[in-house]
């Protein structure tokens, strides 16, 4: 915690320097989000943070280099290799998959995570988290609803700081309780917690964790956070939010209120903390200047990554076949051949699944074939269909997903162009998304 604030600090010292073109900060989200991370498994379970985020990040294995080099827009950044703003984590090491700027776009996609996750019947869990903003957004919905549905092991942390830039929960959400607004989802279990209390958030983390382990089904976290810095380095929130409600924020500084428990239980001393805070800022302000000193990335390799290198790889010998097909029945056939060599491919979409085969019967006779986990129907939601497909890619499997008209495919635009065609060129080539979409 007191890391992630020193950086905030620091960054902002770079920003005011010209060294830096752009900050967003975590300060007043630091105890929530170090609860979580403590009952995550570094390295096995999967996160797709926001860009608040830098507590839970630092908290998960990267390092403060790695975030200045990253502010810094440095060639080494493991984020993004200089090539996205601030505050857009990534990194493949401890599976935290790369994030654009598009707000809730990642909800869809971590359940398509725990979509592989529960196929490979491992005990990993998924990190997804926003602002109280986005839960406005139907990606988040859309989420919830399948997650929910298919009871899969995902932990949806929405960080309440009653501000999406200037606008106020109350002008934001039905009833301005983002915890009541998601009671009708049957699986779903609710949290609500002072995000400002780490042992408190500690607990219904540990609970949201141990029931998407035992495979009962995904939980909501609530966290009642501060904002202790404007939006970002572009807002000032003087401007919209009173002197008085600053001032309490303040006092609810996560930071000193887990200084203070720790004193009051005999964990820590004030001279402790006092200690820990002066060696992290001399940390702080080394990883800075080594940052500075290392170098931008090369003008020429501005387009690496835009598009793939890998090559199709030649499946044996080419066959002609005399016999004449119909479209849809070669692409049938098509289908039924790559399933049967792929163990890890997977077909969904709507109506695609046996009786009925598809609209165009293109998918019949696969349910039957390789089973209702690998050849289903998905809800009615084409942003759904593409985003959890993105988060199965990046799992390691090799969806094929149906948009039944191309008059649909409008609602999955943003997973398309945001998210699916940027991924390997924004996370400079360490995650790729080998997604099929077939429309008709």
């Amino acid at each position: 915690m007191a890391q992630s604030r020193k950086l905030d600090e620091k960054m902002l010292i770079l920003l005011r320097q010209g060294k830096s073109f752009f900050h967003i900060g975590c300060s007043g989200h630091e105890a929530a989000q170090l609860a979580a991370a403590e009952v995550m498994r570094p390295a096995e379970d999967w996160a797709y943070p926001y860009y608040r985020d830098l507590a839970l990040c630092l908290s998960l294995g990267m390092t403060g280099r790695e975030q200045f080099l990253n502010s810094l827009a440095r060639d080494e950044d493991p984020n993004s290799g200089g090539r996205q703003m601030p505050a857009h984590y990534c990194n493949k090491d401890v599976r935290i998959v790369s994030q654009s700027s598009p707000t809730a776009s990642q909800f869809l996609q971590a359940v398509g995570c725990a979509m592989a996750i529960v196929r490979e019947r491992t005990k990993e869990v998924v990190y997804v988290s926003s602002g109280e903003g986005s839960t406005s957004e139907g990606d988040y919905h859309e989420a919830l609803n399948w997650a929910s549905r298919e009871r899969l092991p995902v932990i949806f942390h929405i960080e309440d700081n009653k501000y999406a830039i200037s606008v106020h929960v109350s002008e934001q959400t039905a009833g301005g309780s983002v915890h009541d607004m998601v009671a009708g989802y049957e699986h779903l279990a609710r949290f609500q917690v002072d995000g400002t209390d780490f042992f408190e958030s500690h607990l219904a983390f540990q609970k949201a964790a141990d029931r998407a382990r035992k495979g009962k089904g995904p939980s909501v976290v609530v966290s009642d956070v501060v904002r202790l810095l404007s939006h970002s380095s572009s807002d000032d929130q003087r401007k919209y939010r009173s002197k008085k409600e600053l001032e309490d924020d303040k006092k609810r500084d996560p930071i000193l209120r887990l200084r203070k428990d720790c004193i009051e239980v005999g964990i820590a001393t004030g001279k402790d903390f006092d200690k820990i805070d002066l060696e992290i800022a001399a940390q702080v302000d080394a990883d800075a200047e080594w940052a500075e000193s290392r170098p931008h990335p090369a003008p020429e390799t501005a387009t690496d990554h835009v598009y793939s290198n890998n090559t199709l790889p030649e499946s044996g010998e080419k066959k002609i076949v005399a016999e004449k097909f119909v479209m849809v029945d070669a692409i049938n056939h098509a289908l039924h051949e790559e399933m049967g060599n792929n163990d890890k491919m997977v077909i969904y979409g709507e109506d695609i699944a046996d009786d009925k085969g598809g609209v165009f019967t293109a998918t019949k006779g696969l349910t039957k074939k390789f089973g209702k986990q690998r050849v289903f129907n998905s809800p009615l939601a084409e942003s759904s269909i593409v985003g959890t497909a993105i988060g199965m890619a990046c799992a390691g499997w090799k969806p094929v997903v149906e948009i039944q008209f191309c008059d649909y495919i409008w609602y999955a635009m943003m997973q398309i162009r945001n998210e699916l065609a940027s991924i390997r060129y924004r996370s400079n080539n360490t995650w790729s998304c080998p997604v099929v979409i077939r429309v008709t």
